[in-house]
């Protein structure tokens, strides 16, 4: 069994955040650049089986998790490993997932408590335990929206389309400092963005369609006066503030455009 730890962030053993990164990094053979990117929680799935080996199945565990959705996903077998070894630390999944700096960085100060608790100095190869894999640091982490509010008339939403152009060599750019290889690194970056934006783009669309489906089902049985019908439609139709529907004529637009492609 574990040995619990009970820390706040205002120990003066704390790490710097710099020092954090670098412990992270030089445990598991990780390239992180930010405490952010802690939020896909692979990092911690592999700290656990470095430390309570066959605790958890590092085969479950996304170590290319770029979205949300799969950050979730390696903290619910965090979670699993958290009980099966009587670890009694309540994961702030919610909060971290969002990849906000503050959030990740006191829960990586806890882990490190843990950590040092409960390490016994045996030798690890975390690139073996992966089997290769390289864990892919999240990109550009930072607060995502991943439940749409759902306007009343409920329309397709519209596919936006983004032109990312590659950044041509600028001569005058190599004049002021530039050089070959930032052009390259900004390129790199502005693909990397694209298929982030494509990947959230298709997440929206799938979770839009399912919710499209709820409501249509609701609607056949609107007459039956269900009070549980009648509450799922409240919440499919609530607005928040900052929130304005689409105009009737928008609407009739967006109607018409393709359902199937998800």
């Amino acid at each position: 069994m574990a040995v619990n730890v009970y820390a706040t962030s205002v120990s003066i053993d704390n790490l710097s955040r710099h020092d954090m990164l670098a412990w992270v990094n030089d445990s598991l053979h990780l390239t992180y650049t930010k405490i952010e990117q802690l939020c896909s929680g692979a990092a911690y799935c592999q700290f656990m089986d470095m430390l309570f080996p066959g605790c958890i199945l590092l085969k479950k565990v996304k170590f290319q998790a770029k979205l949300e959705h799969e950050f979730i996903h390696n903290f619910k077998v965090l979670q699993a490993a958290f009980k099966r070894m009587s670890v009694d630390k309540i994961i702030p999944v919610e909060k971290l997932v969002k990849g906000k700096f503050q959030d990740n960085f006191e829960f990586v100060q806890w882990f490190k408590k843990f950590f040092d608790a409960n390490y016994d100095g045996k030798e690890y190869d975390p690139m073996l335990a992966r089997q290769g894999q390289d864990v892919a640091p999240a990109p550009n982490p930072g607060p995502q929206r991943t439940s749409p509010t759902v306007p009343k008339n409920m329309p397709t939403p519209q596919r936006v389309q983004h032109n990312m152009p590659a950044i041509r060599k600028n001569p005058s750019l190599s004049r002021n400092g530039g050089s070959d290889a930032e052009i390259m690194e900004l390129n790199q970056q502005l693909m990397e963005l694209k298929l982030t934006v494509d990947g959230l783009e298709k997440e929206r669309d799938f979770y839009f369609s399912k919710l499209r489906d709820i409501e249509l089902i609701c609607q056949e049985h609107e007459s039956e006066n269900n009070p549980v019908l009648s509450r799922i439609i409240n919440i499919l139709y609530a607005t928040e503030e900052g929130f304005a529907p689409p105009d009737e004529d928008d609407l009739d637009e967006q109607g018409h455009l393709d359902q199937d492609e998800y």
